[in-house]
């Protein structure tokens, strides 16, 4: 019973999140919001939800910044990585589409590998270079279908991408000490209220004029079911590793850009050739395959 817990916490929390890209995509596309301010919105608001939550719970959210330590990391967490990996998503989907950004963030276990093997200083082991160059091979499909006259999507598109998997990276291996020593939630809920708060004080947003958009009850509806689900959605996530292993989880959150796959072909009619589905196809194969075999080693 635990265990299918964990699975049913994953699988929603996995569609959850996949429904997000395809929705900024719309508020991107047919709304004056721009990345920064939308980002500034949802970040902010996420995080002023989670905090709340723990302090009616009882948790005590402010002793993380009685020690220099912590909320020295808490700061570096909330900037490069909260807010890093947020920002190079929103901006990735901004410069192409929901569908290429939620799978570039698989490229994010190529970069650690490689800052785990510079840091032994040796080379990976045979079925990790296998699986980044399975991952990079699906990858060259995507962006090309196969043809090597010019890619599918423009060079900011895939700069954009690249700093998604290299930011997932970073968000995943740094705070690591941090979320073992503090509360899960208390450190995404700082994380997302600095993060917010920076890009916030950064783009000024007091003086924006976006502010008006929200007269639409429709784009205010949408910014709610956003900040809701993304939410929620890393709630289940990180509640589902206490029931099910770490390559259940990584399986099942593949779920993700298939989620975000269907609705962008449903809402904007987003087409894919054939050797783009195979390459998304080896992608999620070989980023499964680099977690399995490296629960086994």
């Amino acid at each position: 019973m635990e265990r299918l817990k964990g699975i049913i916490f994953i699988v929603t929390g996995s569609m959850l999140w996949g429904a997000t890209g395809p929705l900024m995509e719309w508020l991107l596309s047919h709304t004056p919001l721009t990345v920064s301010f939308m980002l500034t919105i949802r970040l902010t608001v996420a995080g002023i939800l989670l905090l709340t939550y723990l302090l009616l719970t009882g948790k005590d959210i402010f002793g993380i910044w009685q020690q220099k330590l912590w909320s020295r990391q808490l700061i570096i967490f909330g900037i490069a990585g909260m807010l890093g990996v947020q920002f190079a998503f929103v901006a990735a989907i901004n410069a192409s589409n929901a569908v290429l950004a939620t799978l570039l963030q698989f490229l994010a276990p190529i970069f650690v590998v490689a800052y785990v093997s510079l840091s032994l200083k040796k080379w990976p082991p045979k079925y990790q270079v296998l699986g980044i160059i399975g991952t990079l091979i699906g990858l060259f499909l995507l962006l090309t279908n196969a043809s090597f006259d010019a890619l599918l999507v423009s060079n900011k598109a895939l700069l954009w991408g690249v700093a998604v998997g290299l930011t997932f990276a970073f968000y995943t291996l740094y705070p690591a000490r941090l979320m073992k020593e503090w509360n899960v939630l208390l450190v995404v809920g700082w994380g997302m209220l600095i993060g917010g708060g920076t890009l916030g004080v950064i783009g000024r947003v007091w003086q924006s004029n976006l502010w008006l958009v929200f007269t639409d009850m429709k784009i205010v509806g949408l910014m709610l079911a956003l900040i809701f689900f993304g939410t929620v959605a890393f709630v289940l996530f990180l509640s589902s590793m206490r029931y099910i292993t770490a390559v259940e989880t990584s399986v099942l959150s593949s779920i993700e850009p298939l989620t975000a796959m269907a609705i962008s072909v449903i809402v904007f009619g987003t087409t894919l050739g054939f050797w783009q589905l195979v390459g998304v196809f080896v992608m999620l194969v070989c980023v499964t395959w680099l977690s399995v075999a490296g629960e086994k080693a």
